[in-house]
């Protein structure tokens, strides 16, 4: 899983670079220029399919990377430190997601770009200087775009790239991948080199299979230009913050929409060093992390309800 995070990863930078050749940050022209990169450019569509579906794929991957991790107790010491970066790299992964998913500029992203960025005024103290960051002024406006292309480009994906970068280092540093620990009188058992890239390299093969497949058969979709005097789209968030949009039907935005997302991510950040203090790793659900075990599979059984009730309104 974690092969094929990097693998996405470069199939969406690359794809989104030469993505950058046509799309034009404006409100004007943002929704216009992706009309015509994906029904006039010679093989745009192409590149903006697997772009879509290759960061819809990463979301994904990056989230059962981390279960996997979670349930074979990789984030033992000393691998906890990796642990807050692979979380921290989740965190800008959907970053990107929410951003590239605004730059769309059309009718279906409204009401999400309006819902997710007023929840950042709910924050106390620091929410009216958070949004001000975000939309590029005190409301909505023209200048939202180019904000979040830079956001997009800049904010996220430079420290994405980092992260990756760091995280792979940290795996090497500490040890490789997780191995159980060996009887007495054996040695450690670890998957051999060869073995290793022979299956990163079928594991990308089949992805860039299921890539092509998706982004022939199956178009994200883009509506009308957005126009901010008019009525928006429909009520939705996307697919990764329909759990948030569910928990907002249920209570104050500031406890459902900021506070509660942000205890459940403190708690998965803090699970190796509070309730997983194991020494053996990397071994399926070993017995003495059961409560850690639970509580993960827990927070995806709940989060994953949620998603499923928001996506069948």
């Amino acid at each position: 899983m974690g092969g094929l995070a990097v693998f996405l990863f470069t199939v969406v930078l690359i794809t989104g670079a030469l993505l950058l050749f046509y799309y034009v940050p404006s409100a004007k022209e943002a929704n216009a220029s992706i009309q015509i990169l994906t029904y006039y450019v010679p093989l745009g569509w192409l590149v903006r399919n697997l772009h879509y579906w290759g960061t819809q794929a990463l979301v994904v991957v990056t989230i059962l990377h981390l279960l996997r991790v979670a349930l074979t107790g990789g984030f033992r010491a000393p691998r906890r430190f990796n642990w807050l970066l692979g979380l921290g790299l989740l965190l800008l992964i959907l970053g990107l997601d929410f951003t590239g998913y605004v730059l769309r500029w059309d009718v279906e992203v409204g009401w999400a770009l309006l819902v997710g960025t007023n929840l950042l005024k709910e924050i106390p103290v620091i929410g009216q200087g958070l949004y001000r960051l975000a939309v590029g002024g005190v409301e909505i406006g023209d200048g939202t775009v180019l904000r979040f292309f830079g956001w997009h480009v800049f904010g996220l994906l430079l420290p994405a790239t980092f992260f990756f970068g760091w995280h792979l280092f940290r795996v090497r540093r500490d040890g490789g991948i997780s191995s159980p620990k060996p009887k007495p009188g054996k040695a450690l058992e670890r998957i051999r080199r060869e073995i290793l890239v022979r299956r990163e390299v079928i594991a990308a093969l089949i992805a860039s299979g299921v890539l092509l497949l998706l982004a022939t058969f199956f178009n994200p979709g883009l509506g009308t230009a957005l126009d901010l005097a008019q009525q928006m789209g429909e009520v939705r968030a996307p697919w990764f913050f329909l759990w948030v949009q569910e928990l907002l039907r249920w209570g104050d935005p500031l406890w459902m929409g900021v506070l509660v997302p942000m205890g459940m991510m403190i708690l998965i950040a803090v699970l190796p060093y509070l309730f997983d203090r194991g020494e053996e790793g990397g071994r399926w659900f070993p017995q003495d992390g059961r409560f850690a075990q639970a509580l993960v599979l827990g927070l995806i059984f709940v989060l994953s309800l949620l998603t499923l009730i928001g996506a069948l309104r």
